[in-house]
């Protein structure tokens, strides 16, 4: 039995789509062009370094929709799946998902970007079990700004995994192989969890860390390896 993870953002789709979703959220005059970019800008720039402050994040890029009524918020998620993220899925990523599928491994998509957005993206991609970050819930359902439960994030997305394999009645070491896709260092404790990591459409540093370790590369938006 073998267990294959995804990264989502940078792995399976060419794009970032947290940082998308803020774009977005400008695009349709939901938050100030000049102001929230520029947070939102800082914040990618932030987990790029691997300094993000995820619950100061997560406070502000919720903030345009949270309090919006739900109808609207899905309607405008909707809005953002047809116009941004179903046309940023690529074949490719589709074709490997579907290869491991079909293999019959347990697998999920394990992302540092919260439900909200990802899970109409999983659903795309066929996934059906999604790791992502929880968003806390007032008495009334309303989203707060706050995380709920540990973030699925740097050593987190390992505690996240574990926990949800626990669910399952598996753990670890009852896979024969554990397959871990990233492209990034903010997930290099779940690449070293794994049995086989794949670092897939690596930035340099990533990229320069698995071919030290001896880690295959995979670039599934470009013709050549990186």
């Amino acid at each position: 039995m073998n267990l294959t993870l995804f990264d989502l953002d940078g792995t399976l789709i060419d794009i970032d789509s947290d940082h998308a979703f803020g774009e977005f959220m400008v695009a349709i005059g939901w938050a100030d062009r000049e102001a929230f970019q520029r947070r939102n800008d800082a914040f990618y720039e932030d987990y790029q370094a691997a300094r993000l402050d995820i619950d100061a994040y997560m406070d502000f890029a919720t903030a345009p929709w949270r309090t919006r009524p739900e109808v609207e918020a899905l309607a405008m998620r909707e809005r953002f799946m047809r116009e941004v993220m179903r046309p940023a899925i690529d074949a490719r990523a589709l074709a490997l998902v579907r290869h491991h599928q079909a293999e019959g491994d347990v697998l999920a998509i394990v992302t540092a970007t919260n439900e909200f957005i990802t899970r109409p993206i999983a659903d795309a991609l066929g996934v059906a079990d999604l790791i992502a970050v929880e968003l806390a819930r007032d008495d009334n359902g309303g989203v707060t700004g706050a995380l709920r439960g540990v973030p699925s994030f740097r050593e987190g997305k390992v505690a996240r995994v574990e926990q949800w394999l626990a669910g399952l009645g598996r753990r670890h070491a009852d896979f024969t192989r554990v397959t871990v896709y990233s492209d990034s260092t903010n997930d290099l404790p779940l690449l070293e969890w794994a049995t086989h990591p794949v670092a897939t459409n690596p930035g340099p540093e990533l990229a320069a860390i698995a071919r030290e370790r001896g880690w295959p590369l995979l670039n599934l938006f470009k013709e050549e390896q990186p």
